[in-house]
């Protein structure tokens, strides 16, 4: 099956892009940064043929979606209802939602801020982050240093938007990378650390996927720019605000999949805050579901006949 052409639709009063496939139960998925709903390119056929509707957006920033010009316009309240207007638009009232990275955390919040939405959880790499007493970005800061890149996102406006503008195609060649682990560590480069990444030549590992994958997510970026993406985190501060309302616990049925090797770490404290927790580790990076597709389809299809049988 070829990746399924994509449609504009209009939901929470801004336009998605969204590839979608199949029939039965909903299933949407949900990508992280600096990606694109292409992201889930191998899991669209195994859903679709064990039954499934399965739904896949560029989220608000990303491809030809909207990219408003406001920061808080990328707070979490709107990335969520994003996602319910999603629903509304397709005549579901609930569906099974799937995150990895920035996705995993939009999916975590969905599943608190709309539960009604929400059936079940499978998130990819990061696990839930229950607001504590400290905000975020303030706790980053002072534990990581302004070095680290969430904290440069928010404390330096612009700059990364500009450099990985700049550095569309090499940023994207050098970050999606697989194996990094099999080889030693490089030298810290200089000057900002995670900005290197777009000015680097060489990096450890090998390509994650061909030149005509890579294609997609370049063609995505240069029209869409990077700063839509980035504006998700520039909302940490914002969202630590916004999510005091609600109990940090999710109650749906959950999938957890780690890479063993990804530099997101594992959470120990996971089952604390889910309720009813499956956790599955492959042995891959932070890139998942491209790194491990065919384990990354089995076990969310395993986990599905038990908990969303189609």
């Amino acid at each position: 099956m070829n990746f399924p052409e994509p449609e504009i639709i209009a939901a929470n009063d801004i336009e998605l892009e969204v590839f979608s496939a199949g029939s039965g139960r909903p299933i949407v998925l949900c990508h992280g940064w600096p990606e694109h709903a292409y992201s889930w390119r191998y899991q669209v056929e195994p859903l679709v043929q064990a039954g499934y509707h399965v739904i896949v957006p560029n989220q608000r920033g990303y491809g030809r979606s909207t990219r408003p010009d406001d920061v808080p316009a990328y707070a979490i309240e709107h990335l969520t209802a994003d996602l319910a207007g999603l629903l509304d638009h397709f005549g579901y009232e609930q569906a099974l939602f799937v995150g990895h990275d920035w996705g995993a955390i939009v999916v975590w919040n969905m599943a608190m801020m709309h539960p009604n939405r929400v059936s079940g959880v499978v998130n990819l790499s990061v696990p839930f982050m229950a607001r504590g007493e400290r905000e975020w970005v303030e706790f980053w800061e002072s534990a990581l240093s302004g070095d680290f890149y969430i904290v440069h996102f928010n404390r330096q406006p612009g700059v990364a938007d500009a450099c990985f503008d700049a550095n569309c195609e090499q940023f994207l060649r050098n970050i999606y990378r697989t194996g990094q682990w099999l080889e030693p560590a490089p030298e810290p480069p200089a000057g900002m650390p995670f900005l290197a990444i777009a000015e680097r030549t060489e990096m450890p590992g090998k390509p994650l996927m061909s030149d005509a994958e890579l294609q997609v997510f370049v063609d995505a970026f240069q029209h869409a720019g990077f700063t839509g993406g980035i504006n998700w985190y520039r909302n940490f501060t914002r969202n630590w605000h916004t999510l005091a309302a609600y109990e940090q616990r999710i109650e749906q049925p959950t999938l957890m999949i780690y890479g063993q090797y990804d530099s997101v770490p594992q959470s120990a404290t996971l089952a604390d805050h889910v309720a009813d927790l499956t956790t599955v580790t492959l042995p891959c990076g932070h890139w998942i579901q491209q790194e491990e597709p065919d384990a990354t389809s089995e076990a969310i299809l395993n986990w599905t006949r038990e908990n969303y049988p189609a």
